[in-house]
C-alpha cells in the first residue's frame, strides 16, 4: 500500500474512533438518564426507550471498533 492510501486509511480510523467517543458519550448520558429516573418512571415506555438506545449505541460502538481494527490491519 502506497503512503497517500495508508494515510487516508488513517484518517478514516481517526474519524471512526471520533465517532465512536461521541457514541460512548452519549450512551453514558443516556445511562445516567435511566440511572436517575423517578421510580414511577422506571418499567415504562420511557425507561425502555431510553433502555434500547443505549442497547443499540453498545452495538454500534462495537462496530466501529471492529471497522478501525480491520482498517488498522488493511494498513499494516
Amino acid at each position: 500500500m502506497n503512503k497517500e492510501r495508508r494515510a487516508a486509511l488513517e484518517e478514516v480510523q481517526s474519524t471512526i474512533e471520533e465517532m465512536k467517543a461521541t457514541l460512548e458519550r452519549l450512551r453514558d448520558e443516556e445511562q445516567e438518564y435511566i440511572d436517575n429516573m423517578p421510580e414511577g418512571l422506571a418499567g415504562g415506555e420511557k425507561s425502555t426507550n431510553a433502555e434500547n438506545a443505549v442497547s443499540s449505541m453498545d452495538t454500534a460502538i462495537e462496530n466501529l471498533d471492529e471497522a478501525a481494527s480491520s482498517i488498522g490491519d488493511a494498513a499494516a
